[in-house]
C-alpha cells in the first residue's frame, strides 16, 4: 500500500489503518484465510512501511519548514511595508496639520489686515465726505451751483441726499454770519421737497410701485414726509366714490390701498430676516382680514357677495401663501455646538475613519459625539408645536379643494419624514437613541392621526400619505436595526477584550491541584458583571416583543463567544472543575436574559464542559445522556481532546 499524506487526511483512525495494512500484506491475516499466517513477513511488512512513514514525515516536515519560513518572511515583509505606511500616512498627517497651521496663519493675517484697511478707510471715507460736502457748500456760499447733481433731473436722488445734509449743517450755522447761504439752501431744500413729492404724484397715477417706494424712501428723512402721504390718501381716493353704493366703493378701494400700504408692508419686513415671525404675521393678517371680511359681509356688496369678499382676501394674500420655514434643527445643533456633515460616499474622511476602525493607525482625531444622540424631547415638542401651527395655517390659508394637497407637502416638510442618517459608528449609546427615536415616532404617530388625518381623510393624498409613512417607518427600522447590531458588535468586543486580557492558561492547569481556592475565574467575573449592565440597559432602552428579540440575539452571540472561548485551552482535572464552575456562573449570568433559548444553550455547554472532568470508562455514559445525545459526535470529540490526559489515557478509544 503505497505512504501518501492523502492516507492520514481527517477523519484518521490508527487501528483501521493498521488493520488495513495487515490485511493487504501476504500471510498477515488471519489463519483461516488463503495463505497462512506469516509473522515474519507481517514484522518486515510493518518496518518497511514504518521507514516509508518516516521519509513521508520527514518530506512533510520539510514542506512545513519551507512553508513556514516562507510564512515569516512575508510577514516581515508585510510589517515593514505596514511601517512605511504608517510612516508616510504620520508624514501626510503632519504635512496636512502644518498646511491648516499656515492657512489658520494666512487667514488670520487676512482678517488683521482687512480690520486694518478698514480702521484707515472708514475716516478716509468721512474726509472724502466732508470734503465734497465743503465743495458743495462753497457753491451756495459763492451763489453759483456749477455741479451737474443740481441740474441734472436724473441724479434727483444724490441731489436730495447732499441738500439734506447741507440743510442738516446750515442749522448748525449761526444766523448773522451764515444767513445768506442758509437761505438758499433752504430754498433749494424745499425746491428739491416738491420735486420729489411731484415725482411720487406721477409715478402714483402711473401705477409704478417700485418707482413710488424709491420716491417715498428718500423723502422719508425730509420734512415734507407727511405731505406725501397726504398726496397718497388724495391720489386714491380720486374716482373711487363714483357709485350710489359706499360699501362697495370702499371695500375697493380698501382693496387696492391695503394691498400696496399695510399687509404688504408688514409682511415684507420680516419675509426674509425672520421666516418665522412672517409666517405667524400672515396667519394673524390673513385671520383679522377674514373677521373683516365677514362683518363686511353684512353690508350690501353685490348679489354674491361671499365670492366677492373670498377675491378680495386671495388678491391681497396670494403672493405670501408659498413660503415654508423652519430654523429650529439648526438653532438646537447650533446650541450643540454641531455641524451637520453631509451624508455621501468615498470621502477621505470616510476613508480614514474605516481604516482607523480596523487598524490602530493614528489617522488624525476621531469622530466622537461623547454619548450626545442628537435627539431631544424638547426639540422634538417645539417642531410638533410648529407643525401643528403649521397644519393650523394650512386650514385657515387654503381654499377647500387645495386643503388636501398643502396638509401633505407640511407633511412631507416634517422633519420626522426625513431619515436620520445610517448608524456607521453605532456604539454603546446607540440604545439610547433607538429609545428616543421609538418615543418621537410616538409622537409623530399621534400627530399623524390627530391633525393630518381629518385635513386628508376624503381625499386620495390620503393614499399618499399613509404610503409615506409606512416607508418612513421601514426606513427608520431597517437603520435602527443596523445601529442595533452594530451595538451587539461592540459588546460582545468588549466582552472578548476582557476574557483576552484577563483570562490566563494557568486558570485552567494550575499549577497546584490541590490548592485552587476561587470559585470562578477574574475574568468570568468581570464579562458576567459587564453582561449584567448591558441587559439592564437593553431593558430600559426598548420596550414589547423589541426587549426579547434584541436580548436573545444577545444571548445567542454571547453564547457563541465563551463557546469559542473555552475550545482555546487545555484543561487539568482541577481545571476542567473550573471551568465548569465559570460555566454554572455564565448559566446564572444568561437567567437575567429571561430567554428560554439562551438558558437552554448554556444548559448545553454546561453538559460538555462535563466531558472535561468525567472518567474515561463513563464517557460514553455521558455523551448519551439526554442533554448531548443529540449533539454532533465531532464537537463532543472536540471538547474531549481539550482535556490533558487525552493522549495519555487514550480516550480516543474509550470515546469511540
Amino acid at each position: 500500500m503505497a505512504t501518501t499524506a492523502q492516507l492520514f487526511e481527517e477523519p484518521f483512525d490508527a487501528d483501521e489503518y493498521i488493520e488495513r495494512l495487515a490485511w493487504r500484506t501476504p500471510g498477515g491475516g488471519s489463519k483461516g484465510g488463503a495463505e497462512a499466517f506469516d509473522p515474519k513477513r507481517l514484522l518486515e511488512e510493518f518496518e518497511s512501511h514504518i521507514e516509508e512513514l518516516k521519509q513521508l514525515d520527514e518530506k512533510i516536515q520539510r514542506k512545513v519548514e519551507k512553508l513556514e519560513h516562507q510564512c515569516h518572511r512575508e510577514a516581515k515583509e508585510f510589517a515593514h511595508k505596514v511601517q512605511d505606511l504608517q510612516r508616510s500616512n504620520q508624514v501626510a498627517f503632519q504635512h496636512f496639520q502644518e498646511l491648516d497651521e499656515h492657512i489658520s496663519y494666512v487667514a488670520t493675517k487676512v482678517c488683521h489686515l482687512g480690520d486694518q484697511l478698514e480702521g484707515v478707510n472708514t475716516p478716509r471715507q468721512r474726509a472724502v465726505e466732508a470734503q465734497r460736502l465743503m465743495t458743495y457748500f462753497n457753491e451756495f456760499l459763492d451763489g453759483d451751483l456749477r455741479s451737474d447733481v443740481f441740474h441734472n433731473p436724473d441724479k434727483i436722488k444724490e441731489a436730495a441726499d447732499i441738500i439734506q445734509k447741507l440743510h442738516l449743517i446750515a442749522q448748525e450755522l449761526p444766523f448773522d454770519r451764515f444767513s445768506d447761504v442758509k437761505a438758499k439752501i433752504a430754498s433749494k431744500y424745499h425746491d428739491l421737497e416738491r420735486q420729489l413729492i411731484q415725482e411720487f404724484t406721477t409715478a402714483q397715477r402711473r401705477g409704478e410701485i417700485g418707482r413710488m417706494r424709491e420716491v417715498a424712501a428718500v423723502l422719508l428723512h425730509f420734512k415734507g414726509y407727511a405731505h406725501c402721504v397726504d398726496v397718497y390718501i388724495k391720489q386714491c381716493q380720486e374716482g373711487a366714490y363714483l357709485r350710489n353704493d359706499v360699501f362697495e366703493d370702499t371695500a375697493a378701494l380698501c382693496q387696492r390701498v391695503n394691498k400696496q400700504a399695510h399687509v404688504k408692508e408688514k409682511l415684507d419686513s420680516t419675509r426674509h430676516s425672520d421666516v418665522e415671525q412672517y409666517l405667524k404675521n400672515l396667519y394673524d393678517l390673513y385671520t383679522r382680514t377674514t373677521a373683516l371680511a365677514t362683518k363686511l359681509s353684512e353690508f350690501n356688496l353685490g348679489s354674491d357677495k361671499h365670492t366677492f369678499l373670498s377675491k378680495l382676501i386671495k388678491s391681497i394674500f396670494s403672493e405670501y401663501l408659498r413660503s415654508r420655514g423652519g430654523m429650529i434643527l439648526q438653532r438646537y445643533y447650533d446650541s450643540k455646538n454641531h455641524q451637520k456633515r453631509p451624508i455621501g460616499t468615498g470621502s477621505i474622511q470616510e476613508l480614514k475613519e474605516r481604516i482607523r476602525q480596523r487598524t490602530n493607525l493614528p489617522l488624525g482625531p476621531s469622530i466622537d459625539t461623547h454619548g450626545e444622540t442628537f435627539l431631544s424631547p424638547e426639540l422634538v415638542v417645539n417642531l410638533l408645536q410648529e407643525t401643528r401651527h403649521a397644519f393650523e395655517r394650512c386650514h385657515r390659508l387654503s381654499d377647500p379643494a387645495d386643503l388636501p394637497r398643502n396638509a401633505f407637502s407640511i407633511f412631507l416638510d416634517w422633519p420626522g419624514c426625513h431619515p436620520f442618517p445610517d448608524a456607521k459608528n453605532a456604539n454603546l449609546y446607540f440604545l439610547d437613541v433607538v429609545q428616543q427615536a421609538n418615543s418621537i415616532f410616538h409622537l409623530f404617530d399621534k400627530q399623524f392621526n390627530d391633525q393630518l388625518m381629518p385635513l386628508i381623510s376624503s381625499s386620495p393624498k390620503l393614499a399618499e400619505c399613509l404610503h409615506k409613512k409606512k416607508e418612513v417607518i421601514e426606513q427608520m427600522e431597517v437603520k435602527l436595526d443596523t445601529g442595533i447590531d452594530r451595538t451587539l458588535n461592540c459588546m460582545v468586543g468588549q466582552m472578548k477584550h476582557i476574557l483576552a486580557t484577563e483570562q490566563k492558561k494557568t486558570d485552567f492547569r494550575p499549577e497546584d491541584e490541590n490548592n485552587v481556592m476561587i470559585q470562578y475565574t477574574t475574568a468570568c467575573s468581570k464579562v458576567c458583571a459587564y453582561v449584567r449592565r448591558q441587559v439592564e440597559h437593553v431593558r430600559k432602552s426598548m420596550d414589547g416583543k423589541n426587549v426579547d428579540t434584541v436580548l436573545t440575539e444577545l444571548g445567542i452571540r454571547f453564547h457563541r463567544l465563551i463557546h469559542e472561548h473555552l475550545q482555546q485551552y487545555s484543561y487539568s482535572s482541577m481545571g476542567g472543575m473550573l471551568a465548569i464552575c465559570d460555566v454554572a456562573e455564565y448559566r446564572r449570568c444568561a437567567k437575567d436574559f429571561r430567554v428560554p433559548l439562551v438558558l437552554q444553550l448554556f444548559d448545553t455547554l454546561h453538559a460538555l464542559c462535563n466531558l472535561l472532568v468525567v472518567a474515561p470508562d463513563n464517557l460514553k455514559q455521558v455523551c448519551s445522556g439526554e442533554q448531548l445525545t443529540n449533539l454532533d459526535r465531532n464537537l463532543l470529540h472536540a471538547f474531549v481532546q481539550l482535556r490533558v490526559d487525552y493522549r495519555q489515557s487514550r480516550l480516543g478509544r474509550h470515546f469511540s
